[in-house]
This record gives structure tokens, C-alpha cells and sequence, in this order.
């Protein structure tokens, strides 16, 4: 007699939980992690060709209710445009910028990093996109992590012609893509992110 072959059955996401400090920062708050420095809290060296600037992001729930257990990874383009990667164009094996950073919110919903302002790299119809950074979100209650991008808004000129902000075609909706530039000895670029509601920043299926 012959007995059916079982089959996996798909099992539904997980979210990031209340744990996910642990494994992916683990010297947050309290925590004493087993590295001096978190993996990702650091995306610069001396050595570090380029603009230096500071991204601010500011994480609210449905309600408007910061997000304070959020985590955010960072991954930018070089200076140059040139993405870090071993098969990449122009990559370089051992670079003075991995163009990734990983940090936590505070209790206030914001992280922030440090890094240099990313040069255009091309688009899927071969021109340059707007200096951007890509950025991945996850906490609780987020089964798969959320996928958005940071544009910044002193690069009118070349937002207007990117190829990702065309796609979007309410201009109100862009917006919750642009951070607004704030001035210093190292220009500051903020940006809110709204999880859910009427002010809700535009996510990616990817």
C-alpha cells in the first residue's frame, strides 16, 4: 500500500519580538553584549572618503506613539556611488566604508547614523538615481521587515527625475521619503517614519 508523501506546510512569519537586541545589538540598554562594539554601530573610519553627514530617523507607531524597540539596518552607496560588495564594479576587499550600519531606537523612537553622503548609482533604466540609503525595519508586532528609503532634501533637482520617487505618483506620499536637511558642522538629515496611519511612509515589497 502506498502512503501519500508528506509536504512541508509554509509557517507564518515571525515577528522581531522582544528578544531581537539580543542576537542583533547586543550591548542595548542594559544588556552587556560579548563585543566591545555592536555590529554596524560604526560606519566610518579615518580613512572614510567623503561628505560627512548625520541621519536622524524618528520611528511612530499607528497611534503616533514612538517605537522605541525598533531596529534599523543601513545600506548606502559610497561617496562615489559604488556599493561594497565582492563582485560589485570598482568594489574594494577591504574597504574604509562597508556602506552598512545596524542601530537601535531609544526610548524616543530615533536612531541615528553617522556616515557620509552617498553619491547616484544607476537606476533600473540605466540612469543615475538621487543620492538615497536604503534602510530595513523590524520590531514587534512587524512579521517581515519593512524595506523604505531615505532621499534627502537639498537633492531636489535629481529627486524630481529618481527613478523609485517617479513610481509613487502622489506627491504627498514622496514626501514621507525626503529628510529635511538641518545645518551644522556636520549636516544633519531628519526623517520620520510613520509605521501605520494617515502619515504612513511609503515601504517596498521586496
Amino acid at each position: 500500500m502506498l502512503h501519500p508523501v508528506p509536504t512541508l506546510k509554509e509557517t507564518p512569519s515571525q515577528t522581531a519580538g522582544p528578544y531581537v537586541h539580543i542576537g542583533l545589538t547586543p550591548n542595548f540598554a542594559e544588556i552587556k553584549g560579548v563585543y566591545a562594539a555592536d555590529p554596524g554601530s560604526t560606519m566610518l573610519t579615518p580613512d572614510t572618503k567623503g561628505d560627512r553627514i548625520t541621519i536622524v530617523g524618528k520611528i511612530f507607531d499607528g497611534a503616533g506613539a514612538p517605537v522605541n524597540d525598533a531596529l534599523v539596518e543601513l545600506w548606502q552607496a559610497d561617496g562615489d556611488g559604488s556599493y561594497v560588495a565582492p563582485m560589485a564594479p570598482n568594489s574594494n576587499s577591504a574597504p574604509a566604508f562597508t556602506g552598512w550600519g545596524r542601530q537601535p531606537t531609544n526610548g524616543d523612537g530615533v536612531f541615528s547614523f553617522e556616515t557620509i553622503k552617498p553619491g547616484p548609482v544607476p537606476g533600473p533604466d540605466g540612469k543615475p538615481m538621487a543620492p538615497h540609503v536604503n534602510l530595513w525595519i523590524v520590531a514587534r508586532g512587524i512579521n517581515i521587515g519593512l524595506q523604505t528609503r531615505l532621499y534627502f532634501e537639498d537633492e531636489a533637482e535629481a529627486n524630481g527625475q529618481d527613478y523609485v520617487l517617479s513610481k509613487i505618483m502622489d506627491p504627498r506620499r514622496r514626501l514621507t521619503l525626503i529628510a529635511r536637511k538641518e545645518a551644522g558642522d556636520v549636516p544633519r538629515y531628519v526623517l520620520e517614519i510613520h509605521l501605520q496611519g494617515d502619515k504612513e511612509t511609503v515601504f517596498f515589497d521586496m
